[in-house]
């Protein structure tokens, strides 16, 4: 029976690294895994990155997992023709509500096909502090309070990026989410070194709680926190005249578009841009402000590329399409021909999920 992963959390929370990360551990053990990715857009950076690393990735574009239960299912039947062992699941970062609308839709429906794991929510540090403070850790109220939600939802409540945080800090925060959150199970890892990621793993391969509160959530608030953010997902080929370091192009770009939401003072939920050159690829991310700018991968250098760009940020769709456009064009001025393969902008719709339970199953 193949066992399902799911992995929730806010926007810049970590999300696509412990997929990444939590897949090749099961892979070193000669085990087959399938990635289920989600966005209210296609063109996902997410994707490309899964996809370019060698992993059997299917995507769930257009709306979330709850709004599309049988598009999230059909994504799960398509990847068991592969008999994956495991299947590991990322809603999208502003999803709220997932017991009663995907866990325990899951258990009724599915539970004679499907193993589920404990439902892990990933909490941003960053954040964080403010949050568990009553405050809004940067982001509009109504968007706080879907970060909030989430957390309380959560069966392993997962604080992240832990390589940045003193130990000390991290004892604080692991002590005040086990306080605030006393149903779920606290831990802690990074991805990045794999510091507490087999505890983890452990917990959601041999666990079966699964789902065992349902949500008190207004639903007028969680729809207008997702609304407060601007979405665009674009794809762009290029062609330079000359030979370029792509990964200094991705950076720069990032740190562009960081001064320019900081100019304008608009919160930033999180920007992605992963420039593809043949099989080389590299990430940078944004995901506060420019000093949260980072870089990893190394897609080389060359004269072709494909730019990917994912950007989540407090502002209307329109406008965040005219600051994204041009950045773009001052970055590539009379450098680089331009190709648009995919460009999309939008404001995420009211919630309305295919199933809402309102008992644990």
């Amino acid at each position: 029976m193949t066992r399902l992963i799911i992995v929730g959390g806010f926007l810049c929370a970590g999300k696509t690294t412990l997929l990444w990360e939590t897949a090749k551990h099961f892979i070193n053990k000669g085990m087959k895994v399938g990635l289920i990715t989600n966005d209210q857009a296609p063109e996902l950076v997410d994707s490309a990155i899964l996809k370019l690393s060698g992993l059997s990735v299917a995507e769930v574009s257009g709306s979330c997992f709850c709004c599309n239960f049988n598009g999230f299912t059909g994504a799960i039947k398509k990847l068991q023709n592969g008999a994956p062992d495991v299947i590991i699941a990322e809603p999208v970062g502003s999803c709220a509500d997932l017991s009663a609308t995907i866990l325990q839709p899951l258990k009724k429906f599915h539970g004679a096909e499907l193993e589920l794991a404990p439902f892990t929510v990933l909490a941003d540090p960053n954040r964080l502090p403010s949050i568990l403070e009553g405050g809004n850790g940067g982001l509009h109220p109504d968007a706080a309070y879907i970060f909030g939600k989430q957390l309380e939802e959560s069966d392993i409540l997962l604080l992240t990026k832990i390589d940045a945080l003193e130990p000390a800090k991290k004892e604080e925060l692991m002590k005040k989410l086990a306080e605030k959150y006393p149903t779920s199970t606290v831990m802690a890892v990074s991805a990045l070194t794999g510091d507490g990621m087999d505890a983890w793993i452990e917990q959601v391969t041999t666990r079966n709680d699964v789902g065992k509160k349902l949500l008190r959530i207004d639903y007028d608030r969680y729809a207008h926190g997702e609304a407060v953010l601007g979405w665009l997902n674009g794809t762009v080929k290029l062609l330079a005249t000359e030979e370029t370091d792509w990964n200094q192009l991705a950076e720069t770009f990032i740190q562009d578009l960081a001064k320019a939401f900081e100019k304008e003072g608009l919160p930033v939920g999180h920007v992605k841009a992963i420039v593809e050159n043949v099989s080389l690829f590299a990430v940078s991310n944004l995901t506060q402000d420019s000093r949260t700018v980072t870089l990893r991968g190394d897609a080389g250098k060359g004269t072709e590329a494909t730019l990917v760009i994912n950007a989540r940020v407090e502002t209307t769709p329109e406008h965040l399409d005219e600051l994204v456009r041009a950045e773009l064009k001052q970055l590539l001025a009379d450098k680089y021909e331009q190709t648009e393969l995919a460009w999309k902008f939008l404001q995420p719709g009211r919630p309305n999920p295919t199933h809402r339970f309102v008992e644990i199953v």
